[in-house]
């Protein structure tokens, strides 16, 4: 049996057909990235964002108690501030990320953390030992209160 094509019967041509929806999804993607990039050169929120000037700093050292606390002690004089019991979970959170650092490279807790309050309002846990940082009003105002509270703390 021949397969050849019959006189008068013709086949409708095959085209390529490129899905549309990849297309809109690429060009989505590619406009979403060029706005994010703009907004962050506008704002200056990026990685390289220089930090504002300092107008309270203060030195602490944390240390963890046998029974579970954590002392907040004054980095310069080694009074100690306050004593924290319970979950803490923020404050212990920030502090686990910090130490960690600390630990893989060999350091220990007697160094202290500065505490840095900023012009622009930013609060700021920095490592001084590894050059980490913690901004903490990125985890919103009620967790940057749990660490600007020791800012007026005076020794117990």
């Amino acid at each position: 049996m021949n397969h050849a094509h019959a006189p008068g019967l013709t086949h409708p041509p095959v085209a390529d057909h490129f899905p549309r929806w990849v297309l809109y999804c690429a060009a989505g993607i590619l406009a979403f990235s060029l706005i994010s990039v703009g907004l962050v050169r506008i704002t200056g929120n990026g990685p390289d964002q220089k930090a504002a000037a300092a107008t309270l700093q203060r030195s602490l050292v944390f240390e963890d108690h046998k029974d579970g606390g954590v002392r907040v002690g004054d980095g310069v004089t080694g009074e100690t501030l306050t004593v924290l019991h319970g979950e803490q979970g923020f404050v212990r959170g920030a502090l686990r990320a910090l130490s960690r650092e600390r630990y893989s490279r060999g350091i220990g807790s007697s160094v202290p953390f500065e505490l840095i309050a900023r012009v622009d309002g930013r609060v700021t846990l920095f490592d001084p030992s590894t050059g980490q940082r913690v901004d903490l009003e990125s985890f919103g105002p009620t967790n940057t209160a749990e660490f600007a509270r020791f800012f007026a703390m005076q020794p117990e």
